[in-house]
């Protein structure tokens, strides 16, 4: 594969209009209503310091050259001052056969057309474009492909300087990953209760206090709730820590501000010495994980562009032959990209929930995390790395790499 330029967000407009001429795709449109569109604020962020509210749809229409077209109500052009976006045409719609006749006047001007939509659904993270406006659209005489390349090639790229912030924020949360099953060690030698919740609001305050920044509480659970993929520890329900608990911690910040990217981690400790059980389904779980990262990166060294959907089936196959296929409850991995959402816009390491088509793309990078969930023997074990895919040197590992069950 080629070394690529990677570019930061604020030239994903034209970004894209270089990929249609490159796809030969006529047009991109994109529509939203209330927000149901996740590629709008990315390709078109609002104001700094504002926030954008928008009541009634919105489309945007990029093509390889000229002024992109904004379609907004009458309702919402305030949210759209001209001043602001010099580079849009932007026209106003009242009625909805105007809004009509507009995508009509898109689908002759633009009869190869990318739209957030996936065949089949099959990547629902791009198949946001609601069913109603892809027909319309289609039977205005557009043929309709889908956007989950663009998107890919134009928002999961990280610049460098997204780079640069994801080894900071990598080293913050290893940092504070420590810390945690730090402070669960010296509160089990001393007797001291601690729960749950403590971890995790530690977790919280010690991001505030480097400087970084999430949007959820992490995940502190041990034995049944290890088994939960999305149990929260709360402070109304406090679960206490003790002897003999194996102990999951699943963690993710970034620096503040759209460019960068966060660090999401999973460990695994245990306050005491694992049972045979749990140290063969922890040994799976880390053999899986190494797996999906050979896949990638044999695939990189043979120049063979690798799907997402084959780097899952390279973790799960492993489990599946170890006798763990019911203990398997999610994707391998998900996409780490520029944004507010740890789970970004790239290519998904999954054949499980979706069949994930994309290619591994250079400049992008994804999580490598397969889980193994058994609430009847109270164990859940994860082991979550972040994979950067460097234009030079392929798949790297940026966060750390668990080998052993920490002992705390």
């Amino acid at each position: 594969m080629d070394a690529i330029t990677l570019t930061p967000m604020a030239d994903a407009l034209s970004t894209l209009q270089l990929l249609l001429a490159e796809h030969n795709l006529d047009g991109y449109l994109i529509t939203d209503f209330r927000g149901s569109s996740l590629t709008l604020p990315r390709v078109l962020p609002a104001q700094a310091g504002a926030r954008r509210w928008t009541t009634r749809r919105v489309g945007l229409l990029i093509t390889a050259t000229g002024k992109p077209t904004l379609l907004a109500s009458a309702i919402d052009e305030g949210q759209f001052p001209p001043a602001a976006y010099p580079q849009l045409d932007i026209q106003v719609f009242i009625s909805w056969q105007q809004w009509q006749a507009h995508l009509t006047a898109f689908a002759k001007r633009c009869p190869k057309l990318a739209m957030d939509y996936s065949p089949d659904c099959q990547l629902p993270v791009v198949s946001t474009a609601d069913a109603g406006t892809v027909e319309f659209v289609r039977a205005a005489g557009a043929q309709i492909v889908s956007s989950a390349d663009l998107v890919q090639q134009a928002l999961a790229t990280w610049s460098a300087e997204a780079i640069a912030g994801h080894e900071r924020a990598s080293k913050l949360v290893d940092g504070i990953k420590d810390e945690a099953f730090a402070m669960v060690r010296d509160a089990l030698a001393a007797g001291r209760t601690i729960c749950e919740h403590d971890v995790a609001e530690h977790i919280v305050r010690r991001f505030g206090e480097c400087g970084l920044e999430t949007r959820d509480c992490p995940v502190v659970a041990c034995n049944e709730h290890a088994a939960d993929p999305h149990y929260e520890p709360s402070a109304a329900h406090r679960s206490e820590i003790r002897r003999g608990d194996l102990i999951l911690l699943d963690l993710w910040a970034r620096l503040p501000g759209e460019e960068h990217i966060f660090s999401d981690i999973s460990w695994m400790a245990m306050a005491g010495v694992p049972s045979a059980r749990q140290s063969e389904i922890f040994a799976s779980v880390c053999a899986a994980r190494d797996a999906s990262l050979a896949a990638a990166q044999s695939a990189w060294q043979a120049k063979r562009g690798v799907r997402g959907y084959e780097l899952d089936d390279a973790a799960r196959h492993l489990l599946i032959a170890r006798g763990l296929e019911g203990g398997i409850k999610h994707r391998t991995g998900h996409s780490l990209s520029p944004g507010p959402l740890v789970h970004g816009v790239g290519m998904n390491l999954d054949n499980l929930e979706t069949h994930d088509y994309r290619v591994m793309l250079p400049g992008t990078g994804f999580t490598i995390e397969p889980g193994i969930y058994l609430p009847n023997e109270r164990i859940g074990v994860r082991s979550e790395i972040n994979v950067f895919v460097d234009p030079v040197r392929g798949p790297i590992v940026t966060s750390g790499m668990q080998k052993e069950l920490v002992r705390v």
